[in-house]
């Protein structure tokens, strides 16, 4: 592990991440970029994306901890809060960002994001419009694609 100027902080964070990882919640650093993060987080159980596994890469910018990780879905998911580009709509990675949070409570938050989908506060206006009018749908929507793309192949 090249970190030698990495700071201490992301250096503690990622070995905690990789010593203690979070239930359901895999992270672990590129070898070429220790800043790049990839990411692995298991459908929370009861949740419409039960038995999915969903790929996300985190980036930290050179601003961190000053500044929120980028963090990105690389699977496909039918959420009100996560555009079609993966991006996540979640207010700890915009204005609620504080630099005593870290890599792994915002890993947490959004496994709980996918266990309570907000669609009054949403990033994919159709996915959300689709919620407000009928859950039940949308939620067979998102079990729908979650075995589709989430399935762990």
């Amino acid at each position: 592990m090249a970190h030698s100027n990495l700071p201490r902080r992301i250096i503690k964070e990622t070995q905690r991440l990789l010593s203690e990882p979070a239930p359901g919640i895999s992270a672990s650093p590129t070898e070429e970029n220790m800043r790049y993060f990839n990411v692995m987080i298991l459908g929370p159980s009861q949740s419409p994306y039960e038995g999915g596994v969903f790929k996300l890469e985190l980036f930290l910018p050179e601003e961190y901890p000053m500044a929120p990780p980028k963090v990105r879905f690389l699977t496909k998911i039918y959420h009100p809060n996560i555009d079609k580009l993966g991006r996540i709509c979640l207010d700890i990675l915009k204005d609620k960002w504080s630099p005593a949070l870290q890599i792994r409570t915002v890993l947490l938050s959004i496994q709980a994001l996918l266990s309570a989908p907000n669609p009054d506060d949403p990033l994919a206006d159709n996915v959300a419009k689709h919620w407000k009018s009928n859950e039940t749908e949308a939620v067979e929507t998102a079990k729908e694609w979650t075995r589709l793309y989430a399935s762990g192949e």
